[in-house]
Order: C-alpha cells, then structure tokens, then sequence
C-alpha cells in the first residue's frame, strides 16, 4: 500500500478525537467513569480502611479533633495526594459511611502540587 493512497483513505474517515475542550459537551465518558474524588468528612468515622486498602499509598491518616466531627471516634481522618491516586476506586468500595466518592468529573488540573491534596 503506498503512503498517498492512505493519506487520501484518511482524509476520509471520520475523526477519532473531539476537539476538546471546544466540543467538552461531545466527550463521552463510560458508565462506572471513575474521576476526581470527594470527601466527606462529616461522614467520616476514622476507621482507616481506606489508608490500609489504597494499592499507591495515596492515603495518609492524620489526627483529628473528636469535638469537631462527633462521629469520628477514632480521632483520624484521610487526606488523598490526588497526584499519587490511581482512581481505582478501592477506597470508594470499602468506606462503610460513603465518605468517599469518585465522580464523573475528569479534569483535575494544579499549578501547584499542594492543590492535589483533598483534605
């Protein structure tokens, strides 16, 4: 096959790619997308599951103040280093409360690494 004949096939064909993020509302994300993550801290109990299930270490447990969420009696609470997470989602599935949430959003832009830490 010579290289003009497949220049003239591929001028052809449909577009692989969108433009993005001219055409944003065009990308189509599939069910079970997992994106940036959320946390809610009110929810959270302290019980470490999801620092001990986290395959990249993307979780670390720092002290927290008992008076200030009743509900955490185990007086620690999460914080992710979004820049390490895989999106796996094993922090999602184990979290008893649903303290943790991935959604659809995808883009997670940071001019500075501190801004990938959610607290």
């Amino acid at each position: 096959m010579s290289m003009i004949g497949e220049l003239f096939r591929s001028l052809f064909k449909k577009r692989a790619t969108v433009l993005y993020p001219e055409e944003r509302d065009r990308v189509h994300l599939p069910e079970g997308f997992r994106g940036k993550l959320e946390y809610y801290e009110e929810k959270c109990i302290g019980c470490s599951l999801c620092f001990q299930v986290c395959p990249s270490l993307a979780i670390e447990m720092v002290p927290e103040d008992k008076a200030r969420f009743p509900k955490n009696q185990a007086g620690r609470r999460p914080i992710f280093n979004i820049a390490r997470c895989t999106y796996c989602g094993q922090c999602e599935d184990i979290c008893p409360t649903k303290a943790i949430h991935l959604t659809d959003q995808y883009e997670v832009i940071a001019l500075d690494k501190r801004d990938l830490m959610v607290k």
